[in-house]
């Protein structure tokens, strides 16, 4: 069986930060995803997506991420039950995030061209420990 989910929009606005009674960081977002085809009207529509982020992504996404900003999700659907304030049940879809990729150039940075993750780039990168991505304004085309 398979339950993956990849995602690639802006958050609609900053990540959410809390911590358990055993002091786990846990951040929620929504992200705001437009989808593939247009309506009837000739318009795209939107899908706003509540996403859960745990431990040290969460405290990555909630220092870096703020409102407006691209980021790519992959991650897991979950189905989750709880009983409203009338004691009625309901249920609600979010994702749990396994892996939280920041898309839109830092702020300050030079060259605007360089990207964050929310995961560390291993020593066994390629591109090396800490190397940044390439940006636009680098590509010689």
């Amino acid at each position: 069986m398979l339950n993956r989910i990849v995602l690639i929009g802006r958050l609609t606005a900053d990540p959410e930060l809390r911590f358990t009674q055993s002091g786990i960081a846990v951040a929620t977002f929504t992200l705001a995803v437009d989808r593939n085809f247009k309506n009837a009207a000739g318009e795209r529509e939107t899908d706003f997506i509540d996403i859960v982020v745990w431990r040290q992504q969460a405290e990555n996404c909630a220092n870096y991420l703020s409102k407006g900003k691209l980021a790519a999700v992959d991650g897991s659907l979950r189905i989750r039950t709880y009983e409203a304030k009338d004691g009625s049940k309901r249920k609600a879809a979010e994702v749990v995030a396994d892996n939280v990729r920041f898309l839109s150039p830092r702020e300050g940075g030079a060259g605007g061209g360089n990207y964050q993750s929310a995961s560390p780039v291993p020593e066994a990168s390629p591109f090396g420990a800490g190397a940044d991505m390439v940006g636009d304004d680098d590509l010689p085309f």
